[in-house]
């Protein structure tokens, strides 16, 4: 079996709520993604998605996707899409960095393996632990009241993990914090997550003042060592988020006991192959995980299902459902939120099917 074809679509995804904001005032109302194919010359099809969120959080932007396929694509024609770790190796020697790029086809050879084994990736990829994927809800900056309100609305639909996007005045955080943990039963579960959005100081400021709240702390801070100083100072369980991007980056924060869960992106590490290679290491090392992706619909929600149901349940922190959030259904077969929780298909490969009619034609062709 080897690689004929790689190819991608463009496709628009309108936020259910509108918009969404995290710190520094950033925000987004429409996901621009892309859908990755790899054909077969047996004439199996897989498929994978990346959607950066926006060129302004990660070293990634939605153009990059495709202008990197391009670069990339005629490397990988005649691989075999089934021989993953030999396809990532060639991956790395034909383009240097860039693991955003690389993480659609992956996650499309993925899928491939799981049709021509006829097994859903999750057992491939370790196994189904547990009969669903407990799932998180990110809340979008807003005040503290409204932000209380939508939490509690979220409640009513079954989540009981809130991600409640900080990082803006440290004063208004720390009543965000509270307003929303005042709203939560005791076995509820709050993250406040700045996505690097305060300084050092302020930081403090803020871990010092909700010092008796029952929430975790995520990525406070820009840099590594500006995060540790943070946790050094709190008791607070701590998240590492856009600093844990490689396996390096794991091990020493391990070695510096610099977090409690790791935040496990897939298009940030570069597929399902290299974060399987994570989230192995973490499970080792008796590191908790929230396993996701920058964001997403149908297409990732299902690769982050199976990534998250090969997972043992004890280390699975949270996950998300990233194509509730968004309008437009890319693919049929994705995981549906059911109460708080989302589960992988049983159908060989991501066990979806892309809806043509929505992807439309083809920004990406290389065979």
């Amino acid at each position: 079996m080897k690689i004929a074809r790689i190819f991608a679509h463009r496709v628009e995804l309108p936020l259910v709520e509108g918009t969404y904001k995290w710190s520094g005032g950033k925000s987004v109302s429409v996901f621009d993604s892309t859908i990755v194919g790899v054909e077969t010359d047996c004439g199996l099809v897989g498929y994978g998605e990346v959607c950066p969120l926006g060129p302004f959080y990660l070293p990634a932007y939605a153009e990059g996707v495709r202008a990197g396929l391009r670069e990339l694509g005629p490397h990988l024609l005649g691989c075999d899409p089934r021989e993953l770790a030999k396809l990532n190796q060639r991956m790395d020697a034909a383009l240097k960095g860039h693991p955003y790029v690389k993480s659609g086809i992956d996650i499309a050879c993925w899928d491939i393996l799981g049709q021509a084994t006829g097994l859903p990736v999750c057992v491939l990829m370790g196994g189904r632990f547990g009969e669903s994927v407990r799932l998180y809800r990110a809340i979008s900056q807003e005040s503290p009241d409204e932000m209380a309100r939508k939490v509690s609305g979220y409640q009513a639909a079954g989540y009981t993990r809130f991600q409640l996007k900080v990082g803006g005045d440290p004063d208004t955080d720390i009543e965000r914090i509270r307003a929303v943990r005042a709203m939560l039963l005791p076995t509820d579960r709050l993250v406040a997550d700045a996505n690097t959005g305060w300084t050092q100081h302020e930081a403090m400021r803020v871990v010092r003042a909700v010092r008796d709240v029952d929430v975790y702390i995520e990525q406070p801070c820009l840099t590594y060592e500006e995060c540790l100083a943070v946790r050094r100072h709190t008791d607070h369980p701590f998240v590492l988020d856009e600093n844990v991007d490689s396996l390096d980056m794991l091990l020493r924060a391990k070695a510096d006991l610099a977090m409690d869960v790791a935040n496990l992106k897939i298009s940030k590490l570069g597929g399902l192959t290299k974060t399987k290679q994570v989230r192995d290491l973490c499970v080792s090392m008796g590191i908790a995980m929230t396993l996701e992706d920058s964001w997403g619909g149908d297409i990732t929600t299902a690769a982050i299902a199976h990534l998250a149901h090969s997972t043992p349940e004890e280390f699975r922190f949270t996950s998300t459902d990233f194509n509730s959030y968004v309008t437009v259904s890319t693919a049929t077969g994705a995981p549906q939120r059911d109460h708080g929780f989302m589960a992988a298909s049983t159908s060989p490969g991501l066990g979806i099917e892309p809806k043509m009619n929505v992807l439309g034609k083809r920004v990406v062709e290389v065979h």
